[in-house]
C-alpha cells in the first residue's frame, strides 16, 4: 500500500493532476493490485502478461471499453513512476494495446430532445438552479467536474465567457450564450440567496445547506430532469451534444478541441465520428437508391 501512496503522491505533487485525476488512478491501480494478490504478485512485481490478464478480467466483468482505456492509461502511469523511481529496470506496459474508442462512439441527443429537455417547465424550489446549470452545460461544452467547480468571479455576463479550471488544473475561457446567462442571472438574484441563507460561497452554484454542488448530487439532477422529457442523461450527454451539434453546424475542429479543453486533437476527432455517421443514416433514409 505504501508504494500506491507514494505514487499517488507523486502524480499530484509533481505532476500536478487534478483531484479527480488522482482519485481515478487511485480506484484502478487498488483494483489492479486487488488482481495481483489473487496471482500471488504484486505492485513492485509484475509483467506485461499479468497486465492483459487483469485486463481480460476487467472485460468479462463487463466494464465499457473507456473503462477498459481508463485502466490503461492508470496502469501505463504507475509503470512510468516504477521505472523513475528505479524500482523496475523494464516497463511492463510498454507496446500495450489500446481498445479502439471508436467501437463506443459517445451519445448525443438530437436538437429536438435537447430544447425540450432545456425548455421544460418544474415546481421543485431549486428548478432555477437546475435549469441553468443544464443551459451552461449544453452553452459551453463543459464537463460536470467543472460545472460544479463555477465560482461567481468565472462568469463575464458583459463580455459572455466564462473562465473554467480543466483537467490538470489548465484554465481556458469559453462563450456562454445569451439564454445561458440570463438563466445564470436569474437564479443569483432569485434563488442563490435563498439557498444561502446569509451565508457566502464564492462558488456559483449552491445546495441548499449552503454547500457547493457536488457532482454526485447533479448527476441524480440530470437523470431526474431525463426522465421528465423522456430522454436518457449521463453527466456527460448535453457535453457530447454541444460538441456534435457544433460539428455538424460548420464549426471548425481546431475550435471545438479548445472550448472542450482536449489536450489532443484526436479526442475531439471522435465527434466528427458521430456526425459522419449522421449522415450517412440520413443518405440512408432519405435518397432513392440507398
Amino acid at each position: 500500500m505504501k508504494l500506491l501512496k507514494d505514487f499517488l503522491i507523486y502524480i499530484s505533487a509533481e505532476r500536478g493532476l487534478s483531484t479527480n485525476t488522482v482519485e481515478s488512478y487511485s480506484r484502478d491501480i487498488a483494483l489492479f493490485q486487488k488482481f495481483l494478490s489473487s496471482q500471488d504478485k504484486t505492485l513492485n512485481s509484475f509483467s506485461k502478461k499479468d497486465i492483459t490478464g487483469f485486463l481480460g478480467r476487467i472485460k468479462d466483468k463487463g466494464y465499457s471499453l473507456s473503462s477498459m482505456c481508463r485502466f490503461i492509461s492508470s496502469i501505463r502511469g504507475f509503470c512510468k513512476y516504477l521505472l523513475i523511481e528505479k524500482i523496475v529496470s523494464e516497463d511492463p506496459s510498454e507496446n500495450l494495446q489500446t481498445p479502439k474508442k471508436w467501437e463506443r462512439l459517445p451519445k448525443a441527443l438530437n436538437i429536438k430532445d435537447v430544447m425540450a429537455l432545456l425548455n421544460r417547465r418544474g415546481e421543485k424550489a431549486t428548478f432555477l438552479r437546475d435549469s441553468a446549470m443544464l443551459e451552461l452545460l449544453y452553452s459551453s461544452g463543459l464537463r460536470v467536474s467543472e460545472l460544479v467547480l463555477l465560482k461567481l468571479g468565472d462568469m463575464n455576463f458583459e463580455a459572455g465567457f466564462l473562465r473554467v479550471m480543466g483537467k490538470g488544473s489548465k484554465e481556458r475561457v469559453v462563450p456562454a450564450n445569451l439564454r445561458a446567462l440570463e438563466k445564470a442571472k436569474r437564479y443569483i438574484k432569485e434563488l442563490r440567496p435563498e439557498l444561502l441563507k446569509k451565508r457566502s460561497s464564492d462558488y456559483l452554484f449552491v445546495t441548499n445547506r449552503g454547500k457547493p454542488m457536488t457532482r454526485q448530487r447533479f448527476w441524480q439532477t440530470i437523470k431526474e430532469c431525463g426522465r421528465q422529457v423522456g430522454v436518457e442523461l449521463s453527466p456527460h450527454t448535453l457535453r457530447h451534444c454541444f460538441a456534435t451539434h457544433l460539428l455538424e453546424g460548420g464549426a471548425d475542429l481546431r475550435s471545438v478541441q479548445k472550448m472542450l479543453g482536449h489536450s489532443d486533437i484526436s479526442t475531439t476527432q471522435i465527434y466528427t465520428k458521430v456526425s459522419t455517421e449522421r449522415i450517412r443514416k440520413v443518405y440512408s433514409e432519405h435518397h432513392p437508391r440507398a
